[in-house]
């Protein structure tokens, strides 16, 4: 069993993975996005491939908590996915893991052509992990 954590963007969708005791979460590969129905057969993809139980997509809150137009075009994603695929699809908070991502990116001193293609892997892998550690947290 493991839960796989997206990070949803017009073009590109981030992908992580947890591992099989649900403690760490791994970056994988990066879905350039086509098309919805495209985005959602690679997705149903990955599920098959790895066992997952469980989906978590990143929600991108304002900074006070706030719906904004991003914000309810990723929950459109995530309703259309959780109606394409045969798992639980949740949202998670993900104030500032973009940004986390680019300024660990930035430290590892890579350039803007390698950022370009980690940071939204880096994103899903920042949002599965603090997904991970609630879940050990607790409600």
């Amino acid at each position: 069993m493991r839960i796989l954590g997206l990070d949803f963007g017009t073009k590109r969708i981030g992908v992580a993975m947890s591992d099989e005791l649900l403690i760490t979460a791994q970056g994988m590969e990066t879905i350039e996005s086509r098309d919805l129905k495209a985005d959602i057969e690679a997705i149903n993809k990955v599920i098959a491939q790895n066992g997952v139980c469980e989906v978590v997509v990143g929600l991108p809150l304002s900074m006070d908590g706030t719906h904004s137009a991003k914000t309810r075009e990723t929950l459109e994603f995530v309703d259309r996915l959780a109606k394409s695929v045969q798992v639980p699809v949740k949202t998670y908070d993900e104030r500032l893991t973009t940004m986390q991502a680019e300024k660990a990116l930035l430290e590892a001193d890579m350039s803007r052509a390698k950022r370009k293609g980690l940071r939204d892997k880096l994103a899903a892998q920042l949002i599965l992990q603090s997904y991970l550690d609630s879940r050990k947290r607790g409600p």
